[in-house]
């Protein structure tokens, strides 16, 4: 559904992209993550045609970005990171105007399901400008999803909404992602936990990981991570002469998260330096690395 090649943004001297590649298939959830300026939001805009690359080229359903753009925003919902609306328009208002400009058969039945499909139902009498952020999110959720797209690129679909109105968008998100192909752009690291098949990070615009969500800690294969909790607080030096100790951290309740070497045996280690400074070990165990966990590794 998408290919990219060795797509490349120049913005004067410096790279927002450097020879970005990578495909999508059909029907799948891909989540694009990466620290502020690492490149993500140039990507999407030179996917849905907001702006052209400056090397390199990209397919989407076999229509050419530089070619064939109205093509592809035919076949595209587009809801970028800042929400374009009319304020001063209703709702219902707003979604015909939509309606009519990708001329929408049965628009009228088509719209009451959308509006419900977003939880908009109850708000349908207002005008957009009188919406709290979270709603007027919905909106711009219900305009790309109006014309029944076959692929969705979102820009942080779930910024600025409550944590009931979160988990709401992201089962959305996930329902549509088994009938449409979503390329979703987030901070949030759960949230690609939850909604995405596969995971895409960039680093000073580059690609640093690729991989299923599942299998993304292949990135880090030779670490692991530990969580040991005593009985009472120790200074985090008690962690710094271990052999294999990548790095550690202090968290809540006299607990701590370290990094290490897989075969260091780190936590045999732990456990003879606690019985040294008669220390209880309340809780020690070691997880598998998380999305998080690989992001900050690659992009720090």
């Amino acid at each position: 559904m998408i290919k990219v090649q060795e797509i490349t943004k120049l913005y004067g001297k410096q790279k927002a992209l450097d020879k970005v590649s990578f495909e999508i298939k059909d029907k799948t959830i891909v989540g694009v993550l990466g620290p502020n300026g690492a490149g993500k939001t140039t990507l999407l805009r030179i996917l849905t045609g907001y702006m052209p690359p400056s090397n390199g080229k990209a397919q989407i359903m076999d229509y050419d970005i530089n070619n064939d753009i109205i093509k592809i925003q035919q076949n595209l919902g587009y809801l970028p990171e800042h929400n374009p609306l009319y304020l001063s328009m209703y709702i219902i208002e707003f979604l015909n105007f939509v309606a009519n400009i990708y001329k929408i058969n049965n628009k009228n039945e088509r719209i009451r399901e959308v509006i419900e499909m977003v939880g908009l139902k109850n708000e349908i009498n207002k005008k957009i400008g009188q919406l709290s952020k979270g709603y007027r999110q919905r909106v711009g959720l219900a305009k790309v999803i109006l014309h029944d797209p076959p692929i969705l690129i979102l820009d942080e679909p779930t910024s600025g909404l409550d944590p009931n109105q979160i988990i709401e968008i992201r089962d959305l998100i996930k329902t549509l992602g088994k009938k449409k192909t979503v390329l979703i752009s987030t901070h949030i690291m759960q949230e690609v936990e939850y909604l995405c098949d596969r995971v895409i990070i960039l680093d000073k615009g580059k690609i640093v990981a690729d991989a299923p969500t599942k299998d993304i800690g292949v990135y880090l294969s030779d670490q692991i991570k530990i969580e040991v909790r005593f009985d009472k607080k120790v200074d985090t030096n008690f962690f710094a002469h271990l052999h294999g100790i990548i790095s550690y951290q202090a968290m809540p309740n006299n607990s701590y998260e370290i990094l290490a070497q897989y075969n260091a045996k780190v936590n045999e280690q732990i456990f003879e330096k606690a019985v040294d400074h008669n220390l209880k070990i309340l809780e020690l165990k070691m997880d598998q690395l998380s999305v998080e966990d690989v992001f900050h590794h690659l992009t720090q």
